[in-house]
């Protein structure tokens, strides 16, 4: 993977168009800007019951998008990096409409995990207690075969979305054939997206079990074995991330989010900084994905007050409630039973709007996300400050519509011009081809409230110093052999874009 920022982004609602359109996007206006991109789902169709992570056919793309050509086209020039979604398959999928009609005759009637195979006994209460999961509904389902059999299949997440049964040779297989599809089309990164779901054990919280570990590692094997690099998603206690860096290519530094809002928040860059001592380096920095803000990833490991989190409980929910209180109350009207969430442990907002929209703390902490040891990793609407999108929440009903913003092509071009974002991409332009950032790390003494990253290459250096108990920074970079200074409060205040009205309350 390149040692450049790159993006994450669905194509159609940045591009309004298809693969090749936002090709054309990444070689004209966003020149310079990436060196990879992240295709949010672009399988067929990308418009099922959660926004393409529920494919009817994992290794066909959407025709509206374009084809494996399109993306073939696409990795000649970028790093691109797709997911895999390991845990589950949609019910719309032909393998699951061959299980519905032909029942224990069908070839795929093993290819989805049922309730009988992990509690063979039956399941008592506190077995289902026991069981970590993502939304508040039942982890289960029951399906009536055309037979008239009656079977009650895992659908952790949704019941358009069934889990298959990774462990048996038919899911093992239909996995292989799906990175051998990437392979073949350049994919360079695969994002193993819910794999922390995909192993169940009687008696287990069925998320994130010594054999999870276990499977993520004969998984990511298996990805390199093609050629290609893994990256695992997963939403958990620091530690746990900690753990399964040591196994894996690649993970997210999902910390780093809630650790930036709380050094804003309570003005002190201890916990950021206790942090930065332990992450894994082999990281991808992230402030905002096409998921919410994630706040189980520095809180405390439900049920154990042995594994205590890098941010206070009663802090904590100050935090979640500050993002709310910055976002004008429209982050609460898309987090837990507000809407039709899949996220208990995340709050859904923009990150721009998480800061208040305040340019001047939005360009510190996107360049805190640069300083950081990884690759960043930077969302579409996040690269445009985009604020929280009201209008699309109201039309759906779901909670992570609010961050996920269509983009017509004129008012795309128009955000460009913004101050905040020109300097943002600035920035990233700095963070691409400025030669200290493939030198050393370090991060200075300071002050519980101040924070100094400094990288050193040689003669070449940057570093960046803010103190969050006084609001000053200082960004000093080596130009031509003299320091040169960027000043990030010189970005005019810019009223909020019609696209993110504040929330009336």
């Amino acid at each position: 993977m390149k040692n450049q920022v790159q993006l994450i982004t669905y194509i159609d609602r940045l591009s309004g168009g298809g693969i090749a359109d936002l090709a054309a996007l990444l070689r004209g206006p966003l020149s310079g800007l990436f060196g990879g991109v992240h295709l949010l789902p672009f399988f067929d169709p990308i418009d099922g019951a959660d926004a393409g992570f529920d494919p009817s056919d994992h290794t066909r793309v959407d025709p509206r998008l374009g084809g494996w050509e399109d993306v073939a086209a696409l990795a000649a020039d970028f790093d691109v990096t797709a997911d895999l979604i390991v845990n589950h398959i949609s019910r719309d999928s032909p393998q699951f409409v061959d299980f519905l009609a032909r029942g224990s005759a069908s070839a795929f009637a093993d290819l989805f995990l049922t309730r009988e195979r992990v509690f063979p006994r039956g399941a008592s209460n506190a077995d289902l207690r026991e069981i970590h999961r993502p939304r508040p509904a039942s982890p289960f389902s029951e399906v009536t075969l055309a037979n008239g059999q009656r079977h009650t299949l895992w659908t952790t997440f949704t019941p358009q979305q069934v889990d298959i049964d990774v462990e048996r040779p038919l899911g093992r297989e239909y996995l292989d054939a799906i990175l051998r599809t990437f392979a073949e089309h350049g994919v360079r990164t695969v994002r193993l997206d819910a794999i922390g779901y995909a192993i169940k054990r009687a008696g287990s919280s069925c998320f994130m079990i010594p054999e999870t570990f276990a499977f993520i590692a004969d998984l990511s094997r298996r990805v390199r074995a093609l050629g290609m690099q893994g990256l695992v998603e997963i939403h958990s206690h620091y530690r746990k991330q900690i753990e399964i860096a040591a196994r894996v290519d690649w993970v997210y530094d999902f910390a780093l989010p809630p650790l930036v809002l709380h050094a804003f928040a309570f003005r002190t860059a201890r916990p950021l900084k206790e942090w930065l001592a332990i992450r894994p380096r082999n990281a991808l920095t992230v402030l905002d994905t096409h998921d919410g803000i994630g706040i189980v990833d520095v809180g405390a490991e439900r049920g154990d007050p042995e594994l205590p989190g890098l941010v206070p409980p009663r802090e904590l929910e100050r935090l979640v409630e500050s993002i709310h209180a910055n976002s004008g109350g429209s982050s609460r009207l898309a987090t837990g039973a507000a809407a039709s969430n899949l996220d208990l442990y995340q709050v859904n907002c923009t990150f721009y709007d998480a800061l208040a929209r305040d340019d001047r703390n939005y360009l510190l902490a996107r360049a805190l996300q640069l300083f950081v040891p990884g690759v960043p990793q930077i969302y579409y609407v996040g690269l445009l400050a985009g604020g929280n999108d009201l209008e699309l929440l109201r039309r759906t009903g779901v909670g992570r519509d609010i961050n996920r913003h269509y983009y017509a092509r004129d008012e795309l071009l128009a955000a460009l011009h913004r101050p905040v974002v020109a300097k943002l991409s600035e920035l990233i332009r700095l963070r691409n081809t400025h030669a200290a950032f493939a030198g050393a790390f370090r991060v200075a003494d300071s002050s519980d409230t101040e924070i100094v990253l400094h990288w050193h290459n040689g003669a070449e250096f940057a570093e960046l110093a803010i103190d969050f108990g006084a609001h000053r920074h200082r960004l000093v970079v080596s130009d031509a052999g003299a320091p040169r200074e960027i000043d990030l409060s010189a970005c005019a205040k810019i009223e909020p874009t019609r696209n993110a009205p504040r929330a009336a309350l």
